[in-house]
């Protein structure tokens, strides 16, 4: 976990940019890709932009919740998605007897904690309400952020996926209700306060600066687990054209304006793929163990 962390450092990605291989999408045209995304990030037209320049057409499927991209790929309507970290494609895995696969690493984000109401952590009273996304591998981590700025408490304190049947209400400070993800900033008009997702600060105005509490990917242990993903069917996730867009999304130009649009946020990842899909077998083993 040491290692992990400190890999996490903003560094330039070194890679080789060799030569593309032919893709696996079945259309006849080897340089021809489709990618799933929740919403619409100026980098992904950067990174479209930059790709051309590779000979690679990138087509975009903009998608309006996370419960459409991966069944997407499964079906082979899009070539690869991004829009997921390691925890949600590990839930995603099990429940739906999937087996997509990480073709490589992106980014951070950071999950945070905005009001409309109150401008500091302490003014949010006793009994107030926050709002968190209730999809199971967000719900978790919101919850977490929310233990960890000491306004919930749960039943069992050592729970690693918690829910919202885990918080012990009645010594808790805050009352938490989950919506769908999109809906938490909707959320925060009559609410205490709500965790945000990152994909929509910038649709909402909403300044990281002005969180009342973040996580730190760069120094907590499980961070591991919310890397976000380009992800693809297991037997294509080894495609050269994959894997080369992976490569330019990490070049200066898509990056300078991932950190632009997320306001210095996003922490790059510089991991081993190898070391990610450890990771997500990882999950999902303590997924299946539950069952």
């Amino acid at each position: 976990m040491k290692k992990f962390v400190a890999a996490l450092a903003v560094v330039p990605l070194v890679f080789s940019l060799a030569a593309c291989g032919s893709s696996s999408n079945g259309n006849g045209d080897s340089k021809k890709i489709t990618i799933g995304v929740v919403g619409n990030e100026t980098a992904n037209q950067v990174l479209k932009d930059e790709a051309a320049k590779q000979g690679i057409t990138i087509e975009y499927s903009e998608f309006t919740d996370y419960a459409q991209p991966n069944p997407a790929v499964d079906a082979g309507d899009n070539n690869m998605n991004r829009f997921q970290h390691i925890a949600y494609l590990s839930n995603y895995n099990v429940s739906a007897n999937k087996d997509l696969q990480i073709v490589g690493p992106t980014v951070i984000y950071p999950m945070a904690l905005f009001s409309k109401k109150h401008s500091k952590l302490a003014d949010i009273p006793q009994g107030g309400e926050i709002v968190i996304p209730n999809d199971t591998v967000n719900e978790a981590r919101a919850l977490k952020l929310l233990k960890t700025n000491g306004l919930v408490t749960f039943k069992n304190a050592d729970v690693d996926a918690p829910t919202i049947d885990d918080v012990d209400t009645a010594n808790s400070k805050v009352k938490v209700t989950p919506v769908d993800a999109t809906q938490t900033v909707v959320g925060m008009e009559s609410a205490d306060g709500a965790v945000v997702n990152n994909d929509f600060l910038k649709d909402a105005g909403l300044k990281p600066a002005d969180a009342l509490a973040q996580d730190d990917p760069k120094t907590d242990p499980s961070a591991i687990k919310y890397v976000n993903l380009f992800v693809a069917q297991k037997d294509k996730a080894d495609d050269e054209t994959y894997k080369k867009i992976v490569e330019i999304f990490h070049t200066k130009p898509v990056m300078d304006v991932v950190q632009e649009e997320t306001r210095g946020t996003a922490v790059e990842v510089n991991v081993s793929t190898d070391e990610l899909r450890q990771s997500l077998a990882n999950e999902e083993a303590k997924l299946r163990a539950k069952k």
